[in-house]
């Protein structure tokens, strides 16, 4: 709607733009048919030379206020707005002016060209609206009944009094008929842009309005050097709501929830719904921690409002998870500042709901610790992260997990901080080389044909190839290389065996495993936590690290909270 709005605006004051044009053209020939002949008199005897100057000036005057108009009115800028109007109603009056100008000087009262003015009501009553065309033809009829008192002689009887006076009522006629169509369908307009722009449910914006206004805030935050932050606001077990109560009062809460978070947030803030159980709230000039402040009103608005049910839900309330990123702080683009608010919301489902999470990428952390030099190089990595990412959502849930697991189980062992830094670092890159994977393989529903598992194998020695150019990384590559060996030999690429596979890498091979255990694949159903545990004691000694596996329950066992 907003590009329809741009279109039609420009449509408009391009109408109104020779509008005016050709106003001025009749302008020129009411003055040269009217005064032409004194004006070549004059220049015959070189007495002087004012009239000629005089339509030089108004000529000069013209071109100059409507190149400004043209360039004012070019501008998409909210500040640019109140100079429109100002330059528009300066305009009319120099307009006025000159029309006033011509009909005194081709007879005033006797004047032929009165009806010139209508030229003025109509665009100035397109432009400003009713009350703005009201007062221009009411200032134009004053001006041309005020013609006939004062410069009709004394001793002839004004026989044009009359017929300007309904020529005054044509004026403001005009003036009102015309204004009410424009407010009838400036209404109209704006109904239609309701219909197409806010969601019925829950009275915010939608989807759609909610990407135009994105890609809008963005460009304006660029050109103005201001940040933009974005909110994602989860509903934390809807799904339980929903299955316990019904999609109607399931749609109540939507209902409230939305009002609640416009309740909360400032006038040039953007609230919309960006689907299902799930809004989008946009912060135009507002950095990361204002942005993280807002975020945390509405989370805890929320968290202390009762709600019809929520005593059955899981955790005995309804609450919010909200994910924060900023522009450009966080993300460059748009596209990139909803992946990573995105991401922020999916940490704090994760971290135990009920929460605000800022959006953190480890990759930022990782730039702090390598050589300039390679700086482009990690650049470069992250965004075949994202590719990644977008191949196969699973990838992406997956590495963040397994981030967040192995940062527990760092805490646990008292892991030295390189060592930390190794292990995160090797999480969070360790798939990276289904990049190399097609989208159709990682995301097939059925088994995986021989073939295709080998194609599959392959992906630690293609990882190793991408980032092996960056020195900086060398002590992660072990990771990367070797998160699919077994502990009794029987993995690959190498097929090392027991302590041969680092110690860092028998880690990551474990939190690995039980991440891939209980998520959805497309090819198979996650299993429970349960089942996932007695997995991996079974596997002890053969596929893992039986010391580690144990730690690794323990940690679970006490961070219950984690696991969905």
């Amino acid at each position: 709607m907003k590009n329809y709005e741009l279109k039609r605006s420009r449509k408009i004051y391009e109408v109104v733009s020779i509008t005016k044009l050709l106003s001025i053209l009749l302008c020129g020939v009411i003055f040269f048919s009217t005064y032409g002949t004194k004006v070549t008199s004059q220049l015959e005897l070189k007495n002087n030379y004012i009239d000629i100057r005089v339509v030089c000036f108004f000529c000069i005057a013209a071109l100059v206020l409507m190149y400004t108009n043209w360039r004012i009115s070019s501008q998409d800028s909210k500040e640019s707005c109140f100079l429109k109007k100002g330059v528009i109603i300066t305009e009319i009056g120099l307009f006025i002016l000159a029309f006033s100008v011509l009909i005194y000087i081709s007879g005033a009262y006797a004047s032929r060209y009165k009806t010139i003015f209508l030229f003025i009501i109509i665009t100035s009553t397109i432009e400003l609206g009713k009350k703005w065309g009201v007062a221009s033809a009411s200032i134009c009829s004053g001006i041309i009944l005020t013609m006939d008192i004062i410069f009709k002689p004394i001793n002839i009887n004004n026989i044009y009094f009359e017929s300007d006076l309904v020529l005054s009522g044509l004026f403001i006629l005009t003036a009102w008929l015309l204004g009410d169509y424009v407010e009838i369908e400036k209404k109209h307009r704006e109904q239609l842009t309701n219909i197409a722009n806010i969601d019925e449910l829950t009275s915010v914006y939608n989807h759609r309005f909610f990407q135009q206004s994105m890609t809008y805030e963005i460009e304006k935050g660029q050109q103005l050097c201001k940040p933009v932050s974005l909110l994602f606001i989860d509903i934390d077990y809807f799904k339980n709501y929903n299955d316990l109560y019904g999609h109607l009062e399931g749609d109540r809460v939507l209902a409230e929830l939305a009002a609640l978070i416009k309740k909360n947030v400032r006038g040039q803030d953007i609230v919309a719904r960006y689907g299902g159980e799930e809004f989008a709230v946009i912060l135009p000039c507002t950095n990361e921690e204002e942005a993280s402040s807002i975020g945390e009103r509405i989370r805890s608005t929320i968290d202390l409002m009762p709600f019809k049910g929520e005593e059955n839900l899981p955790k005995k309330k309804l609450t919010v998870s909200i994910g924060v990123s900023c522009f450009p702080d966080k993300a460059k683009t748009k596209a990139e500042l909803i992946n990573s608010a995105d991401d922020a919301l999916y940490r704090a489902k994760f971290f135990n709901k009920n929460r605000v999470e800022v959006y953190y990428s480890v990759l930022e952390e990782l730039k702090e610790d390598i050589q300039e030099e390679h700086i482009d190089i990690i650049s470069s990595i992250k965004t075949l992260i994202s590719v990644i990412n977008a191949k196969d959502r699973y990838t992406y849930g997956h590495t963040e997990r397994v981030v967040i697991y192995c940062d527990l189980i760092a805490n646990k062992l008292e892991l030295l901080e390189e060592d930390r830094k190794i292990l995160k670092y090797g999480a969070y890159l360790h798939d990276i080389g289904k990049i190399q994977i097609p989208q159709e393989i990682l995301n097939k529903k059925m088994g995986l044909t021989g073939e295709e598992v080998e194609y599959i194998k392959k992906h630690p020695e293609s990882g190793i190839e991408i980032i092996k150019s960056v020195a900086s990384l060398k002590k992660v590559m072990p990771l990367i290389l070797h998160h699919h060996e077994r502990y009794d030999g029987k993995g690959y690429p190498l097929r090392l065996k027991g302590e041969n596979i680092p110690y860092l890498t028998r880690i990551l091979s474990v939190v690995d495993s039980f991440d891939a255990m209980t998520s959805n694949r497309p090819y198979q159903m996650r299993r429970s936590y349960e089942e996932a545990v007695i997995e991996l004691k079974k596997c002890k000694s053969t596929q893992f690290d039986p010391d580690i596996v144990d730690v690794f329950v323990e940690v679970l066992e006490r961070n219950t909270q984690y696991i969905e």
